[in-house]
């Protein structure tokens, strides 16, 4: 009678079902995979291809002495490639499984010691030094992510790469390609398609090299980021509009202003204004929000708040959120007072100042008042801070 034949497993037994046994560069991937379900929600999407890890490695030009941040290592793919040529890696994962996979990864190797695992969301989180950074981003922590890399520092899918070259008038211009193109030189490295990914995504991607510039501008980050929320709040608006027709943007500006003259010894002349500064507030902000505005594109950007596209709600400056909670409070019906349609605020002194210096700028010094925040180009809004700054107008 013949033997059945039975598949005898190759290699030491014991040995395969160690949980320390160092996973071969072709099979980890599949591994982690099959052990966990990718968390497509927070975009996990594992880079599987060894040759595109390797090449995003090799255009990153690093040194043997350079200590790279990498943000969702995952299985640990791109990891091993980092410290095949880095001083160290420092790799922030916010999924505790991927954390202990990347870190089990390189465990009783010499790679192992090179490696600092930091448990937590990148966004949030306090980072070290580091030289470089390489990273398969999620997607959507993208923009924010390099918001902060441009911030604090002396590879990303394909639409938000495009947003990082778009130029003034390109559907995909916005504060995220000006922010980059003022803080770094960029270099579109390559294309990466979605099947090299596990789970796939559905997108297309891109690997692009940001490298800051040295010297730096010399303007401040947070005046200059500061200017460019309040003119791409709404792209498709005229800036006379998203200054002049938002009143909480006005409110911080003259409270900056007035901090401003404090700080230089300024007298300012406050009280109510005089003359016929008494006007309706729907008359001001409808007058500014009936222009006309440039239809939308298919699948362009919408006004949803004040955010740009490339905000979520956690990155809205702190006095946005103020004055959206105060205003949607003053709306709540009262029953003490009752404020028709029609009612009247006296704007004071010290407003209607910061509003005549706001309406000179835009006017008068660099007549851009009629232009879209989506057609203006780095000299634009670099002429505007310059004569904003001037007149004491600040963005902090």
């Amino acid at each position: 009678m013949p033997k059945a034949n039975r598949k005898r497993p190759s290699g030491d037994a014991n040995a395969s079902s160690s949980p320390y046994t160092k996973p071969s560069s072709s099979s980890a991937s599949s591994a982690s995979n099959a052990i966990f379900k990718m968390n497509t929600d927070i975009g996990q999407h594992v880079l599987k291809n060894p040759g595109v890890a390797t090449a995003i490695v090799d255009k990153a030009d690093l040194k043997q002495s350079d200590i790279v941040l990498e943000v969702g290592p995952g299985s640990g793919n791109l990891t091993v490639k980092i410290l095949e040529k880095a001083k160290k890696c420092i790799a922030v994962e916010l999924d505790p499984r991927m954390a202990a996979e990347v870190t089990k990864r390189v465990q009783g190797t010499p790679q192992g010691k090179r490696l600092d695992v930091i448990l937590g969301d990148v966004i949030k989180t306090d980072l070290p030094y580091f030289d470089v950074c390489i990273s398969n981003t999620p997607y959507q922590i993208s923009s924010p992510l390099v918001f902060k890399l441009l911030a604090t520092t002396p590879a990303p899918r394909r639409e938000f790469a495009l947003r990082l070259f778009a130029k003034p008038g390109d559907k995909l211009y916005s504060r995220l390609s000006v922010n980059a193109q003022m803080w770094a030189k960029i270099d579109h490295i390559m294309k990466v398609g979605k099947n090299n990914f596990k789970p796939p995504p559905a997108v297309e991607s891109s690997v692009v090299r940001l490298v800051p510039k040295n010297p730096r501008p010399n303007i401040s980050y947070e005046e200059w980021d500061g200017l460019l929320r309040i003119c791409f709040v709404r792209k498709n608006k005229t800036l006379r509009a998203n200054f002049l027709g938002t009143t909480s943007i006005m409110n911080h500006l003259e409270t900056n202003y007035r901090t401003w003259c404090a700080q230089n010894d300024v007298t300012l002349e406050d009280g109510p204004a005089g003359g016929d500064s008494t006007t309706t507030l729907m008359e001001v902000e409808n007058t500014l929000a009936a222009e006309p505005e440039e239809e939308e594109e298919e699948n362009g950007d919408e006004w949803d708040g004040f955010m740009d596209v490339d905000v979520d709600d956690d990155e809205l400056p702190s006095f946005f959120k103020e004055q959206q909670q105060q205003q949607q409070k003053q709306s709540q019906p009262s029953s003490k007072t009752a404020k028709g349609p029609n009612s009247r605020k006296r704007r004071g002194k010290v407003a209607e100042l910061v509003r005549e210096k706001i309406r000179s700028v835009l006017e008068d010094k660099t007549q851009l008042g009629d232009k879209r925040a989506r057609m203006c180009d780095e000299g634009d809004f670099l002429k505007l801070l310059y004569n904003f700054n001037l007149e004491g107008i600040h963005f902090r």
